[in-house]
C-alpha cells in the first residue's frame, strides 16, 4: 500500500466507522428495548456497539504481529474516552450532575480493571490470569445491572449491602433512562444493525492498515500509532454521541457508558486475544500508557465523586490530564 492509498484508508476508513457507528447503535439499543433489557444493559450495549472500531483495529493489529500497536489502541482509546466523553462533556453541559452511589459502582469496577490492565502490561499477570480478574469484577456487576431490584434485595448478603446495591442500580437506571431509550425495533433494523457492523468492521480494518503504513514511512513509534493516532480516530463515535448527550443536557449517562466502554475494551480488545496469541514485552511507553490509563480513571472518580458530578473546570482538568499523557508519551517513545 503507497502512501496515498494509506492516507485515504486511515481518513476513509474514520469516515466510514463513524457513519456506521451511529447506525449500528441505534439499532443495536432498539433491539435491546425489543427483548426488554433493562437501561444498565441497554447503555452496556451501546457502549460495545460503539467499541467495536478500537477493538476490531486492536484484533487486527494483533494478527499482523503488531503487538505494540494493538495494546496501545485499546489502552490509548480507553484514556481518550475519559477526555472526550467525560471531560468534553462536562465542559460542553457546564455540569455533569451524578449520583455518588453510580461513580462507586461502576468506578470500582472500571478502576478494578485499568489495575488489572496495567499489572497484565507490566508483566506481573499473565493475560490469562487478568482475564480472569476482570471476569470477576465484570459479571456480577453485569448481574447487579440487569437483575430486578427486588431480586437484589433478597441475595444472601447483610440488609444493608443489598439495600445499598439495590440503591446504586436504581440511581443508574433513572440516569440512563430519558438518554438511551430508544423505541422497540423492527426486523429491518436487525438488518441495519448486520450491515452497520460489517462495514465499521471492514472500515476499522483499514484504518488499522493505513495507520501502520504511515508509521513505518515516517518513522512513528508502535505506540504512537496504536495509543494516540489510531486510539482517537475509533474512538469518534463514542466521544460525537457524548458530546451529543451533553449539549442535550443529558451528559450524566456518558459516565457508565465511557466506564463500561473501557472495560469491555480491555476485556474484548485486549485480555481474550492476549490470552490466546500473548501480548507485548513491557516497555517504557507502554507502562507510561497503562499507568496514565489507571491516573486519569482514578482522577476523573475522585472529581466525579466528590463535587456529586462534573464541573467544567473538572472537565478542562481532565482534557488537560489528556493533554499531558500525549506529550509524556511522545517524550518517551
Amino acid at each position: 500500500m503507497g502512501i496515498e492509498a494509506a492516507t485515504a484508508a486511515l481518513i476513509g476508513g474514520a469516515v466510514a466507522t463513524l457513519a456506521a457507528s451511529w447506525a449500528l447503535i441505534s439499532r443495536l439499543e432498539r433491539l435491546g428495548e425489543r427483548f426488554g433489557l433493562s437501561e444498565g444493559l441497554l447503555g452496556l450495549v451501546a457502549a460495545v456497539a460503539a467499541d467495536t472500531p478500537e477493538i476490531t483495529a486492536a484484533v487486527v493489529a494483533l494478527v499482523e504481529h503488531q503487538r505494540t500497536v494493538s495494546t496501545g489502541v485499546i489502552i490509548g482509546s480507553n484514556i481518550f474516552k475519559l477526555a472526550a466523553l467525560l471531560g468534553l462533556g462536562a465542559v460542553v453541559a457546564g455540569r455533569v450532575g451524578l449520583h455518588r452511589k453510580v461513580v462507586i459502582l461502576g468506578g470500582s469496577v472500571s478502576l478494578w480493571v485499568s489495575l488489572v490492565c496495567l499489572l497484565t502490561v507490566m508483566g506481573l499477570l499473565v493475560p490469562g490470569v487478568g482475564l480472569l480478574l476482570v471476569l470477576a469484577a465484570l459479571v456480577p456487576y453485569l448481574v447487579a445491572i440487569g437483575t430486578p431490584r427486588t431480586f437484589l434485595r433478597r441475595l444472601p448478603l447483610p440488609g444493608s449491602w443489598t439495600a445499598w446495591l439495590a440503591s446504586a442500580v436504581e440511581e443508574e437506571e433513572l440516569e440512563l433512562e430519558v438518554a438511551i431509550r430508544p423505541r422497540q425495533a423492527h426486523w429491518r433494523d436487525g438488518l441495519v444493525a448486520m450491515v452497520a457492523l460489517a462495514i465499521v468492521v471492514g472500515a476499522s480494518a483499514l484504518m488499522e492498515r493505513g495507520a501502520s503504513v504511515l508509521g513505518v514511512h515516517f518513522g512513528v513509534a508502535e505506540i504512537v500509532v496504536g495509543g494516540l493516532v489510531l486510539a482517537a480516530t475509533t474512538s469518534l463515535p463514542n466521544a460525537v454521541a457524548a458530546v451529543h448527550l451533553a449539549a442535550q443536557g443529558r451528559g450524566a449517562a456518558t459516565l457508565s457508558t465511557a466506564l463500561n466502554s473501557n472495560s469491555v475494551n480491555v476485556l474484548v480488545g485486549m485480555l481474550i486475544p492476549a490470552t490466546l496469541v500473548g501480548l507485548a514485552r513491557p516497555s517504557g511507553p507502554g507502562l507510561v500508557d497503562a499507568g496514565w490509563y489507571v491516573g486519569l480513571t482514578l482522577t476523573t472518580l475522585v472529581l466525579a465523586y466528590w463535587r456529586r458530578g462534573l464541573a467544567r473546570q473538572a472537565g478542562w482538568l481532565i482534557i488537560v490530564g489528556y493533554l499531558a499523557f500525549v506529550a509524556t508519551l511522545l517524550a518517551v517513545s
